[in-house]
């Protein structure tokens, strides 16, 4: 028997193919049983055109058959099988694909659902093998053929007396070494685990004899091991049966299959897409936070999988990072896939379900907005903090996309609300969106510049999270609304004479007010006349970009470069506690550096800022005291 050798070139690709392509030795598995399913599909789209061949789909299976004691794995299949002239072509030369010729030859549409396209998946056997016997028999062939090789120099055909149409692969594993053990492809429950992962989809049963424990008859107490032959892939995908023939336990159910999550899914998109580019897609909406979504070790990304074969477990591409939460799968007929069908290359096919998926995400989310608002608002308290990221992230780019997706607490309605909302009962000479930012809600209750916007009958968006107010500096306006902080410089919110009184007492107290600033320094920009306050002696506002809120956020930062808001104090002149600074400002100025000193600590504990000297307020109380 002449051992034929390999092409030099197709020799080089089998070594990269072993050492390099794969990313992992288990996929082997998947690529022999995708043929296996590729071969049953040939005889199915042959009988469709030939009267002669009867195709019962329950004649057609593929199983693997561990071996432990001779180390052997064997995957057989009833498809179409081969002739000595297509082993040559298909086996003898690597990445010769007899499934993409099959498909050329028969002119089937574009999509149509035959796995295989580059003909290397064949040879992924020899990362765990070193041999492999292949067992054939074409269809209408009565011989039928034994090739072998060691994947090294060669390989060897010759006829061999066959009984069945179909092929038998057999794999002789590498013996263990310390870095890897090949025996795990031998036991039972790891190849179950496989063929669920990749291949469950595939639509031809695939059994395998399974070892369970079972009563014994005759003593139901005692159990024994019986072996059984099962069915181990599920065939038909829960994404390609019809919605009207689906629950939403049925959904609920492969959510937990499929390890999505512990807890229940919120909310489910089923999707199919017949249109430039095709897919069918299952999504969820998690009904919880993961334990780890936001470090370094939560992963975003869908199942993909290309005719039921997964592809990759997660395909970051398909989901933007403020989605990120979702889970689910894809399945496309129209991806282009590198060599190894394990990395998706970055073509249009991805961008437009990536696109599409993005809508169908956003269209769901308004919806339930809409209609289900109490599951929304459940979403929103898992997951709002993501969509604020989103607004802020990528200098705003998003912002369009997600801006209806927002909820914020209202001082109104006590509750959450969205910028529609809000807008749509605005009074008609309220000009700006206000808003409040805290640590509470109940902290910003009790703010003193939130006073003079409640007077006015104006609503306030309470801010508690500490992306809240950097969002909403992208988002700059909403419906040509301005978002204004209660804590600006200048809410301008007073009539006429109210701003004519103020500036008569701005000139009056504005040495007091001088020697008040030259006394702080540099701690703040200016002091001031509040004409906001109302029952609240002091309080800080903010000038410039930076609010004091935001200064807050990032003194906590890693690389905190000590960014600082333009604070002002604003002094409440209708307060007793002014008369008292007045009078001492004309009496004992001792006393007015003292006075300063508190209403100063005092509006940095409102605002929730560190005290820099405790020790001196404390002693500044007790002077007051005395």
């Amino acid at each position: 028997m002449e051992k034929k050798q390999f092409q030099a070139e197709s020799k080089r690709l089998l070594e990269m193919m072993v050492h390099s392509i794969y990313s992992q030795k288990e996929i082997f598995l998947r690529e022999l049983i995708s043929n296996a399913s590729d071969a049953i599909d040939k005889i199915y789209y042959k009988a469709l055109t030939d009267d002669s061949i009867s195709f019962n789909k329950d004649d057609y299976f593929i199983r693997i058959e561990p071996d432990k004691e001779n180390r052997t794995l064997t995957i057989k299949d009833t498809g179409i099988g081969m002739n000595q002239d297509e082993l040559e072509e298909n086996l003898g030369t690597i990445a010769k694909s007899g499934s993409l010729a099959f498909k050329k030859e028969i002119e089937m549409e574009d999509g149509q659902e035959i796995i295989g396209q580059f003909g290397v998946g064949f040879y992924s056997s020899f990362m765990v093998a070193d041999k492999v016997t292949v067992y054939t028999r074409a269809l209408h062939n009565e011989e039928g053929y034994k090739w072998e090789s060691d994947g090294q120099d060669g390989y060897t055909i010759e006829p061999f007396n066959k009984a069945d149409i179909g092929t038998e692969i057999i794999i002789h594993l590498k013996e263990n070494t310390e870095d890897e053990n090949y025996d795990e492809f031998l036991e039972e429950y790891r190849l179950k685990s496989l063929i669920k992962k990749y291949s469950d989809f595939i639509r031809y049963p695939i059994k395998m004899d399974v070892t369970e424990k079972q009563p014994k008859s005759d003593n139901e107490d005692e159990l024994i091991d019986v072996t059984e032959e099962q069915t181990i892939n599920s065939m038909v995908p829960i994404w390609r049966k019809n919605k009207q023939e689906l629950k939403d336990e049925d959904y609920n159910s492969f959510y937990q299959e499929k390890h999505f999550g512990f807890d229940q899914p919120l909310s489910h998109l089923h999707v199919s897409v017949d249109g430039m580019v095709r897919f069918q897609s299952i999504l969820y909406i998690p009904e919880q936070l993961p334990f780890n979504y936001y470090s370094q070790d939560f992963e975003k990304g869908l199942e993909l999988y290309s005719n039921g074969v997964l592809i990759m477990e997660k395909c970051a591409d398909l989901l933007p990072d403020y989605f990120s939460f979702v889970r689910g799968i894809v399945d496309s007929e129209d991806l282009s896939l590198n060599i190894s069908r394990e990395i998706l290359q970055q073509d249009r096919q991805v961008k437009l379900i990536a696109k599409n998926i993005e809508k169908k995400i956003s269209n769901h989310l308004k919806s339930l907005l809409k209609n289900d608002r109490e599951k929304y608002e459940k979403f929103f308290d898992a997951f709002g903090r993501q969509l604020k990221y989103g607004v802020y992230s990528d200098f705003g780019a998003n912002k369009d996309k997600l801006q209806d997706l927002l909820l914020f607490y209202s001082s109104k309605e006590k509750k959450l609300v969205s910028l529609k909302e809000y807008v749509e009962r605005m009074p008609e000479e309220q000009e700006h969106i206000y808003y409040a930012t805290g640590e509470s809600h109940e902290r910003i209750e009790k703010l003193p510049q939130t006073e003079m916007v409640k007077d006015k009958g104006f609503e306030i968006l309470y801010f508690t999270d500490e992306v809240d107010e950097f969002a909403i500096k992208m988002l700059l306006n909403y419906d040509e609304k301005e978002f204004k902080s209660v804590s600006s410089g200048d809410l301008n919110l007073e009539d006429e004479e109210t701003k004519k009184e103020a500036e008569k007492q701005k000139e009056e107290h504005k040495d007091l007010l001088l020697e008040m600033k030259e006394h702080l320094g540099d701690k703040v920009k200016d002091v001031k006349l509040s004409t906001r306050l109302k029952s609240h002696p002091v309080c800080l506002s903010a000038e410039g970009d930076v609010s004091i809120e935001m200064e807050k956020v990032l003194r906590q930062m890693p690389d905190n470069q000590n960014i600082q808001a333009n604070k002002v104090l604003e002094i409440n002149n209708k307060h007793e506690i002014f008369n008292t600074l007045v009078n001492a400002h004309n009496t004992d100025k001792e006393k007015v550096k003292l006075y300063t000193n508190i209403l100063y600590n005092q509006a940095l504990l409102i605002e929730g800022l560190p005290v820099e000297d405790p020790v001196a307020l404390t002693n500044d109380m007790c002077k007051v005291m005395i």
